[in-house]
């Protein structure tokens, strides 16, 4: 085996569980003699069941598969972190062994199998919504677990104490080894793995949503007008909901009116380069 493939790919391989979320919910209910709904939206972890004298999409705690479409920007968007994540070529890999996937899925599911859900809403693209679950195949096997072995998915998603009472942090660290152990087999998906570029690939990616985390953070914690302000017309307590803009500064700019643009501001004491970039997203002047 390629030494720096085995070396990258040890130390690139993180548990980002999204990070591994805690999902608080109700008992496991139990739900004998399920069986697999055929339905387009079926893919890798996200599948129509029928059971407990009702049909729903269950969503597999604790793995992510290759996406199959790239349809809209979300999907877009995940095929291209997936891509990074599992060191493939190209994107259109992701689609060809999300549907290695979908297949798997269909031919270990298709004696009818063991559920165990508390219902708990999953968010995803299912119209009538998907709820949290865990699948124990018609030979005992946890079908999570058989995805990892067969490189057909990845730790990371929501996760809970497993129904044989496992508790959640060891069900990760469980994982993580059979994760590692299917990169150390190129099996499934690993196969295609590019060793030179797998942790280039991470890096950029985390960057990305390192950038893409600190723009939420700006909107979340920015006050913020509702709508743009005329800065020769607004009022002191309308400048004063920008965020950099506190009673003091609001009566030095109500009193260096008129303005003939945004940039006019930087005659105002205490308002530099740096302020102005801050509040020129909400304020105009009007004609």
């Amino acid at each position: 085996m390629n030494i720096l493939f085995t070396r990258t790919l040890l130390l690139a391989v993180t548990f980002t569980l999204g990070g591994a979320l805690r999902l608080s919910a109700a008992e496991l209910q139990k739900l004998s003699d399920v069986r697999l709904l055929s339905s387009p939206s079926n893919d890798g972890d996200s599948i129509m069941v029928e059971g407990g004298g009702k049909s729903f999409c269950l969503r597999l705690y604790y793995v992510d598969c290759p996406e199959t479409t790239a349809g809209s920007n979300s999907d877009a968007q995940r095929v291209r972190e997936q891509t990074r994540y599992f060191g493939l070529p190209g994107p259109e890999r992701i689609i060809h062994f999300g549907n290695e996937a979908k297949t798997f899925i269909e031919k270990t599911l298709h004696e009818p199998f063991t559920v165990h859900t508390a219902f708990a809403s999953a968010l995803g693209r299912s119209a009538n919504g998907r709820v949290y679950g865990f699948i124990t195949t018609a030979k005992g096997d946890d079908l999570a677990e058989l995805l990892i072995k067969k490189g057909l998915a990845r730790t990371r998603g929501i996760g809970r104490k497993t129904p044989n009472g496992v508790p959640r942090d060891e069900m990760i660290e469980r994982l993580r080894d059979l994760e590692i152990s299917a990169i150390l087999k190129r099996v499934g998906i690993w196969e295609e793995s590019d060793s030179d570029r797998i942790a280039e690939l991470r890096a950029l990616q985390r960057n990305e949503e390192s950038e893409l985390q600190k723009v939420k953070e700006q909107v979340v914690n920015a006050k913020a007008p509702q709508g743009l302000l005329d800065i020769n017309t607004a009022t002191e307590e309308e400048l004063q909901t920008i965020k950099t803009i506190g009673p003091a500064r609001a009566k030095r700019i109500i009193a260096g009116r008129p303005y003939k643009t945004v940039e006019d501001l930087l005659k105002v004491k205490g308002i530099g380069p740096k302020s102005l970039e801050a509040i020129r997203a909400f304020n105009v002047v009007g004609e």
